[in-house]
């Protein structure tokens, strides 16, 4: 099992599409037992995965023992992914962290979890407190989105350092070029300057994500940015593969 974190510090910047489509890409292309985990208690997971939004404020409850993951955790339409759906009792998500006092509670929920799932995808709120430091020790890849923005570097540095501070070397970092549009100079510059980043078009096909509440691969599996998708999910499951 191997958890994936998909971090900013940056609201806007295409977190949760980009979640919920590496999620689907796991299970259906992967093949892979795979959980998508909302920790963002705007519940965007689910609904582009075109669930309805829990109401049930079991998820905090989750993280302090109060319930097991079984009545919270719901199957969705597609072979193999499962959710773990967010609600507004995230909002006291770190409040409920820093009260228990447990550095790697996410972690060992996630433990928890590996006899059913070969990949946990997190889409975590941009918070820069105990929730992403927890986030941190749990994860092996952290999934940086970024779009071209000269406030993009500032973001990025405080993810290194918040994986500095709490993965103790366990966890890696993957910035990706998120909401990439070729026709702007800025744009263009970017890509020049990390030609080896991972990068997701600026794209209608995208956007009709949250339209059809859909991941791109079930509606538009031919288009350019269902293929970037795919290409970043390969070079996901190439950082987890074991070395020869």
């Amino acid at each position: 099992m191997a958890v994936i974190a998909v971090y900013s510090v940056k609201g806007g910047v295409g977190k949760t599409t980009l979640a919920a489509n590496l999620a689907w890409y796991s299970a259906m292309i992967s093949c892979r037992r795979t959980l998508l985990w909302d920790l963002d208690p705007a519940g965007g997971a689910a609904f582009l995965l075109g669930e309805a939004t829990s109401s049930t404020r079991m998820a905090g409850r989750l993280v302090t023992k109060d319930a097991c993951a079984e009545g919270v955790l719901c199957k969705t339409r597609y072979d193999r992914l499962h959710l773990l759906p967010a609600d507004e009792s995230l909002r006291e998500l770190d409040s409920l962290l820093v009260r228990i006092g447990k550095k790697k509670r996410l972690a060992r929920l996630a433990e928890a979890l590996a006899s059913n799932y070969e990949r946990i995808i997190l889409d975590c709120p941009p918070v820069l407190n105990e929730i992403s430091a927890q986030v941190m020790r749990a994860a092996a890849i952290v999934v940086v989105p970024l779009p071209p923005s000269p406030l993009s570097a500032r973001a990025l540095e405080l993810v290194e350092e918040e994986i500095r501070r709490h993965a103790n070397g366990g966890a890696t970092i993957l910035p990706v070029l998120s909401m990439l549009d070729r026709r702007r100079a800025f744009h263009r510059q970017a890509r020049s300057e990390n030609p080896d980043w991972p990068a997701i078009p600026f794209a209608s096909a995208v956007e009709q994500c949250a339209v059809r509440r859909e991941p791109i691969g079930a509606f538009a599996p031919a288009s350019p940015a269902a293929r970037s998708f795919g290409q970043l999910w390969a070079v996901i499951e190439r950082r987890l593969s074991p070395k020869a």
